[in-house]
């Protein structure tokens, strides 16, 4: 069984639903993502936060509309900034905390058609940091946490 898990392809396909957009706690950008969200959008990283994020701790994080998807999503032509949208976007649903805590697999392929459910922890840990390990080597960045 668990020979059918190596990859991150082997565990996820993304199915275009958009549900990855709603809600989850937010999704944090960091100073690049700001700048490069900003240069896309036409404005500046200062209006940017006043505008489209929210505080969260010492951090910044995509404001929710009103319907609960981030400010980016919409319903007809998905993600509005996906050229550029933020490490954490593209890292879904491969994201560091699972390295940790590999049993909140399982909560989010709840609200992710395109996760399978049930992947064996060891499995699950390798896959996710070697995904992150490749999204970092073509991501114009450090490791992000």
């Amino acid at each position: 069984m668990d020979s059918n898990f190596n990859t991150g392809d082997d565990i996820f396909e993304c199915r275009l639903c958009g549900e990855c957009c709603n809600g989850f706690g937010g999704t944090y950008v960091s100073e690049s993502d700001i700048k490069k969200i900003s240069s896309r959008i036409h404005t500046d990283p200062d209006t940017f936060k006043k505008r489209y994020c929210d505080p969260s701790g010492s951090r910044f994080v995509l404001t929710l509309g009103h319907d609960g998807y981030c400010i980016f999503f919409d319903q007809k032509k998905q993600c509005t900034i996906h050229s550029v949208k933020p490490y954490m976007c593209r890292a879904w649903p491969f994201l560091a905390t699972l390295i940790k805590n590999p049993e909140n697999w399982n909560a989010m392929a709840g609200s992710c058609p395109g996760m399978k459910k049930n992947i064996p922890e060891d499995r699950l840990k390798k896959i996710v940091s070697r995904e992150r390990e490749k999204l970092d080597l073509s991501f114009d960045r450090r490791p992000h946490q």
